[in-house]
């Protein structure tokens, strides 16, 4: 469940309509992993189908709960309707942090690995992770959070109205291990972001 409190963190809302019903939703482009979150939760709520409508959209799929009593649990740990920029750090227990972190990143993180100084006669093997909000305070918090395990404090960026949270080639490999390393076959990953790490890893030992 740390992951999906993560994941929502990222990508959910809580909206609340005119007659006074108030849902808790995620709506995201992979349906495979949003098929997991349901099993997870254990709902039995059909995933909706928003068809793109614009040749740039991509397809999304939506699982909205309509529940009262778990929209104010997650006001109760920090999320609110508007929560874009006033995200905050749940109180997750420390066993399960990791978790809530690898759900954060599936939903607003990133990761990126290849050469750089390319021009150069010795190009270098890199990596660089980013998690990405509008809250500046989210992400100074995290950033906090991760130094406790031993992820030395990322440089956090502005750009274009929103925050970058960036680790580079050591702490990137220190997150891999971090979210990664306590999975069990049953717990919720994005594989294409798993593997960039794991490419990068075996890259550089070849190197």
């Amino acid at each position: 469940m740390a992951y999906v409190l993560g994941f929502f963190a990222a990508d959910g809302y809580i909206t609340v309509n005119k007659r006074g019903g108030q849902f808790w939703c995620i709506q995201i482009n992979d349906k495979i992993l949003l098929g997991e979150i349901k099993s997870v939760i254990k709902s039995n709520h059909k995933i909706s189908v928003r068809l793109r409508r614009k040749k740039t959209e991509n397809t999304s799929y939506r699982i909205q709960i309509g529940s009262i009593a778990m929209c104010n649990d997650l006001r109760k740990l920090g999320f609110s309707e508007r929560k874009t920029k006033s995200l905050a750090i749940p109180n997750v227990p420390k066993k399960y942090f990791s978790d809530f972190v690898r759900g954060y990143f599936d939903g607003d993180g990133n990761v990126w690995s290849g050469l750089t100084h390319k021009e150069s006669k010795s190009p270098s093997l890199t990596i660089q992770t980013v998690f990405t909000s509008c809250s500046l305070d989210f992400l100074e918090k995290l950033k906090d959070k991760l130094a406790i395990f031993g992820i030395s404090p990322g440089r956090i960026r502005e750009k274009d109205g929103y925050y970058r949270l960036v680790y580079s080639i050591n702490n990137s490999l220190k997150l891999y291990e971090f979210m990664y390393n306590g999975c069990s076959k049953d717990s919720i990953a994005l594989l294409r972001k798993k593997q960039v790490f794991e490419k990068f890893k075996n890259l550089r030992l070849q190197l």
